[in-house]
């Protein structure tokens, strides 16, 4: 199927944290357009079964499909450990999931130890393990469930002394396997770094969504699929739930104060 290069591109995640990803495209891909879709209704992904993430998925896939889209980011982590592998060719656009797209460049890192945080459906799944130990199979990776840390993020609660007790519990988990480096396996995880790193240096901690976003343009250039407009793009917004609470959610991560947000 021929794709149109101006089609918009899609943004894939249980809530507002996916918007992290977006905000990192943004600053390499000015002029495409974007349509993002936080199914916050359903948020947590990281409790939810496979079948309760296949059929998520399946939805936000089919309404991707009526928009347009040329490609999709899958910006969540939980449903790029679960659902990518199983629905992947079933749909006319590319999928791009961010757990696949940047294990290659980890496995590259020269460390013994590499911590992952993450969901505990992508802990489970140890999607970023065996992304990994493909291409470096003598690396220990160390991955750890923060179950609590999403709603943290979304209920703005990150300096809480019961949320911080959370954080410090998982962080002190994860520093006694002596990590080179820490993996934020969850979109939403970045927005913990400022806690984080009361308690252990920031450099420690790796961003996938960077990496993600310039293996995103590599592709879609090698496959002659960068926009050719001139402008900068546009960005239209989509929630399952509350378009308030959406709005002030998002906005811990991306400039929503005149944007399009609407609910289907």
């Amino acid at each position: 199927m021929t794709v149109n290069k101006n089609n918009p591109i899609g943004f894939f995640d249980s809530g507002v944290g996916g918007l992290t990803v977006l905000k990192e495209f943004r600053n390499i891909l000015p002029n495409e357009d974007c349509i993002y879709f936080g199914d916050t209704k359903n948020m947590p992904y990281g409790e939810k079964s496979k079948e309760q993430l296949i059929e998520y998925s399946k939805y936000a896939f089919e309404f991707f499909e009526k928009q347009g889209v040329k490609a999709v980011v899958m910006a969540c982590n939980t449903t790029s450990a679960t659902v990518y592998d199983i629905l992947k060719n079933d749909y006319s656009f590319k999928l791009y999931p961010i757990i696949q797209s940047v294990t290659k460049l980890l496995s590259g890192l020269q460390v013994d130890t590499i911590g992952v945080f993450a969901t505990q459906a992508t802990v489970n799944s140890h999607a970023y393990s065996k992304g990994i130990k493909s291409f470096s199979p003598e690396k220990n990776i160390v991955e750890i469930a923060c179950p609590d840390w999403v709603k943290i993020v979304e209920n703005h609660e990150e300096n809480s002394p019961e949320a911080l007790g959370k954080i410090k519990e998982k962080l002190s988990e994860m520093l006694e396997f002596r990590p080179a480096r820490i993996v934020l396996g969850c979109t939403h995880y970045p927005f913990l770094l400022p806690q984080l790193s009361q308690i252990a240096d920031k450099e420690l901690f790796i961003n996938p969504a960077e990496a993600f976003v310039k293996f995103i343009k590599a592709d879609l250039e090698f496959n002659h699929l960068l926009s050719e407009n001139p402008k900068n793009g546009s960005d239209i917004f989509y929630t399952s739930s509350s378009v308030e609470q959406f709005v002030i959610a998002g906005g811990m991560f991306y400039n929503l104060s005149n944007a399009v947000v609407k609910l289907i």
